[in-house]
C-alpha cells in the first residue's frame, strides 16, 4: 500500500510536531506529552486516510466501474442521463479512478459552498471538479464534490489525457461525495445503500 502525495503534509507536520511535544513532555511537563500523543494519533489517522491500496481492476466488456469507494446515496435518471451519487466517509479510500476507458475532454473547477455531502443540494451548490471523459459509447462526467470537511478536490488529469479503465484521476481531502453522470443506455447494477469500491464494483453496463 502506498500514500497519495497530497497526504504527506497532513502526515508529516503533525508527526514531527507530535514527536517534539512528546519529547518536551518527558523534559518539561506532562501536558506536552498529552498534546504530542494527540498529534501522533492525528498523523496515524491521516496515514490511514490517504492510503492508496493496491487493487485488481475489474475487467470486462462494456462495464462502468465505480470511480470511488463509498456508499451509494442515490440512483436517478432524467431525459438525458443516468446519475449515481456516492458518499465517501472519512474511513473510505478517497482516491478516484476512471470508470471507463476514454479521453478527457474537459476538467472544470466550480467554486461553491461546503454543505454536508449528505445534503440534497450539496451536489449542486458545493465546490467541485467536473471531469468529462468521452469514448465511442458516450460522455461520462465524474464530479468530485467537496463537503463540510472536504475543502479541496484535486484532479490529476487534464484535457487531452487518454485513460484506461481504473486509471487514477484525483483525490478529495476528507469526507465528500462523487457523482457519476452516464448516458441513458446504461443498465444500472447498484442501488441506494450499496457499498462500492473504486475500479472494482460494477455500477452499470452498456446495453
Amino acid at each position: 500500500m502506498s500514500i497519495v502525495k497530497e497526504g504527506y503534509p497532513f502526515i508529516l507536520i503533525p508527526f514531527i510536531a507530535g514527536a517534539a511535544s512528546v519529547y518536551a513532555g518527558t523534559q518539561i511537563s506532562f501536558v506536552f506529552y498529552v498534546i504530542g500523543a494527540i498529534l501522533l494519533l492525528a498523523a496515524l489517522f491521516c496515514l490511514y486516510f490517504f492510503r492508496d491500496p493496491k487493487i485488481k481492476i475489474t475487467e470486462g466488456e462494456n462495464l462502468i466501474l465505480s470511480p470511488c469507494n463509498g456508499t451509494v446515496l442515490e440512483v436517478s435518471e432524467n431525459e438525458n442521463e443516468k446519475v449515481i451519487r456516492v458518499f465517501l466517509s472519512v474511513f473510505d479510500v478517497h482516491l478516484q479512478r476512471s470508470p471507463i476507458a476514454g479521453k478527457v475532454t474537459k476538467v472544470e473547477y466550480k467554486p461553491g459552498k461546503f454543505l454536508k455531502a449528505m445534503e440534497p443540494e450539496a451536489h449542486i451548490v458545493n465546490e467541485q471538479n467536473v471531469i468529462t471523459i468521452e469514448n465511442k459509447n458516450g460522455t461520462y462526467l465524474v464530479k468530485q464534490i467537496a463537503g463540510i470537511l472536504a475543502r479541496r478536490c484535486v484532479s490529476w488529469v487534464k484535457a487531452g489525457d487518454v485513460l484506461k479503465t481504473g486509471d487514477k484521476i484525483g483525490v478529495i481531502k476528507f469526507s465528500s461525495q462523487v457523482d457519476l453522470h452516464m448516458p441513458k443506455n446504461i443498465t444500472i447494477k447498484v442501488k441506494k445503500g450499496d457499498k462500492v469500491v473504486s475500479a472494482i464494483t460494477v455500477l452499470g453496463s452498456i446495453n
